[in-house]
This record gives C-alpha cells, structure tokens and sequence, in this order.
C-alpha cells in the first residue's frame, strides 16, 4: 500500500493545484467534478487534473491518502483542501481565492 501512497504523493506535489477527479479537465465524468473544474477555470488557476477512473489503485488510493471517502479532492501546494461541497463554499465565501493568493498562486481577479 505505501507503493500507491507514494505514486499519490508525487501526484500531490507535481503541481501548485491537483485535482483528484472522475474524467479530464476538459471532459468531467460526474457533475461534482465538473463544478470544481468550473471554481478552478473561474478563478483562473491552472490546475493538474488526475482521472481515478484509469487507476483503480489511485481511485481507492486517494481515499486512504487524504482519509476523506469522495472525490472529487482538492489539494493546493500539497495540502488537502476538500472536495466539492467545501471547494464551492470556500469559493462562495471568497475563502478559496484568499487561500490560493496565501499560497502564491496568482487568481483572476474579478471584474
């Protein structure tokens, strides 16, 4: 199982905001990733997304790894944000845009 935690924890930290998710970025395979993706695109930031539905090990993996039952799962310069219902509220509050300035990642601002 460390084998798994590993792969997990090289995805985590391959980039700035990694996105644990069913389907692509550009093809979400279930509504709650898609409006992750949609919080991510509005807000600007680029963003990794990776597809537990091609690995199984990753899709029970992450799980285990974050000791958080869903996905989608956010995590932001390594660091376990949440999944959807906490991404969107976060979002809603201006919380997710202050966190992700906090950490250096530059956000589109509003106009």
């Amino acid at each position: 199982m460390s084998d798994i935690n590993a792969r997990i924890d090289a995805e985590v930290k391959s980039s700035d905001v990694v996105l644990f998710m069913k389907g692509t970025p550009q093809f979400p395979m279930c509504g709650f990733s898609g409006q992750v993706v949609q919080i991510l695109s509005y807000v600007g930031v680029p963003f990794k997304g990776v597809n537990v539905l091609e690995d199984q090990e990753i899709r029970e993996g992450i799980k285990a790894y974050s000791n958080w039952p869903t996905i989608p799962q956010l995590y932001v310069k390594g660091e376990f944000v949440g999944g959807c219902d906490i991404t969107r509220e976060m979002f809603q509050a201006g919380e997710l845009q202050a966190l992700l300035e906090e950490k250096g990642i530059a956000v589109k601002q509003a106009s």
